[in-house]
């Protein structure tokens, strides 16, 4: 197994997210098979896995229960437990202490390895800024009491929202957790909000790493020409192999659902292999037709001269990756702009269009972009489901 230092503690570099647990067939979200968890932890455990991650609202708040009980059987000093407060989720208000002894009761455990702000983004930092909450100020005291180790945050938001956060709270974060493929890297700026945080000096958590699945699932034609270099190895293995070339990159989660999928991911972990440069470029190519996007390059020239002051290249980012595949994570990001910055503000003059370097026919996607993001799962639904699920699961 890889590991990774942090601040003088061996880290695998492979997590075991707990996200997409293996289901009782048949049945819910909430329906975890617990043998199938057991078995998991048991093989990650045995072959040097020692981080589990998970996080309030996962699996319909049952997901904390199900790794608690499965690390039950181990002693506490062999694994480090991640879990994470949901201020993301819209409430009508926020109890960060009530949370936290709750996730500490279900998690079987007095304290937490790491914790984070979960989800940061455009909408949702405005709660944890909310002098109101107290959120990050609680946290910040439950570690110097010991019940946490280390502090952090997860982010789904651009590289201005993590800017933002940090100028807030950066002293405080000791790492920084966010979508990171190789399909990502430019269709969301990954690649920037690496930049940042090694900048900054946050080492780098990875979530989404195959981005639940998609890089997995490649078309057959590509699928085969990765598997005409390494046969040996499944498609899942070349977008790991990727991260381990980025050295800022100190966690890498995957979400596994199969005991088949640890078996595979502990293999590609066993020893460090980054991609060569051909390698890497072969995987861009790929990716680059996996988007299908917009051409835009941000310069945001467009920018200068909109009558409406639109955010031009953030809404057309916002619009490829809907295009791509519709998230609520997605939606959080449409939903926290102000409605004076919609693509229905868009008057239509064109002078974006003609100043664009790439040609593209700004106006024209303004028009289409309402209806592309009207596809997009309701974020309020996904929080008001949760929130009921959380109740059901307290009984």
């Amino acid at each position: 197994m890889i590991y990774s230092d942090f601040h003088g503690k061996k880290l695998s570099l492979l997590g075991f997210g707990t996200m997409r647990l293996p289901l009782i067939p048949g049945g819910t979200a909430a329906d975890i098979d617990q043998e199938q968890v057991d078995k998991m932890v048991a093989y990650a455990i045995g072959h040097g896995v020692n981080y589990f991650d998970t996080a309030y609202p996962y699996h319909g708040s049952m997901s904390e229960i199900a790794i608690g009980k499965a690390l039950s059987a181990y002693p506490r000093d062999s694994f480090f437990l991640a879990d994470k407060f949901p201020g993301h989720q819209i409430a009508s208000s926020y109890d960060p202490a009530g949370v936290f002894e709750d996730q500490l009761r279900k998690c079987g455990v007095d304290y937490f390895d790491f914790y984070l702000m979960h989800n940061v983004n455009e909408h949702s930092i405005r709660t944890y800024k909310d002098e109101k909450w107290h959120i990050v100020e609680y946290f910040i005291e439950q570690k110097r009491l010991g019940r946490i180790k280390h502090l952090g945050f997860s982010c789904h938001g651009s590289v201005e929202n993590i800017r933002e956060f940090l100028d807030a709270f950066g002293e405080h974060m000791e790492f920084c957790q966010i979508q990171l493929n190789y399909l990502d890297w430019s269709l969301q700026d990954a690649k920037g909000k690496y930049a940042l945080l090694t900048q900054r000096g946050i080492p780098v958590w990875v979530m989404e790493p195959v981005r639940g699945g998609k890089l997995v699932r490649l078309p057959a034609a590509d699928a085969e020409r990765l598997a005409a270099l390494h046969p040996e190895e499944s498609v899942a293995s070349w977008g790991f192999r990727w991260l381990q070339g980025l050295p800022n990159v100190k966690m890498v989660l995957s979400g596994m659902s199969a005991f088949e999928q640890m078996v595979d991911n502990v293999k590609t972990f066993d020893v460090r292999r980054p991609l060569s440069e051909e390698e890497n470029e072969l995987l861009y190519a790929i990716a680059d037709k996996l988007k299908n996007a917009v051409p835009c390059t941000a310069c945001r020239y467009c920018c200068a001269g909109c009558p409406k002051q639109l955010d031009i290249p953030t809404l057309i980012n916002l619009y490829n990756d809907t295009k791509l595949e519709p998230s609520f994570n997605i939606s959080m990001r449409v939903d926290a702009l102000d409605k004076s910055k919609l693509p229905q503000a868009c008057i239509g003059c064109g002078k974006c269009r003609a100043i664009c370097p790439q040609g593209i026919d700004v106006p024209g996607l303004m028009k289409e972009m309402p209806a592309v993001f009207a596809t997009l799962p309701s974020w309020a639904e996904v929080c008001r489901q949760r929130e009921e699920a959380q109740k059901k699961a307290k009984g």
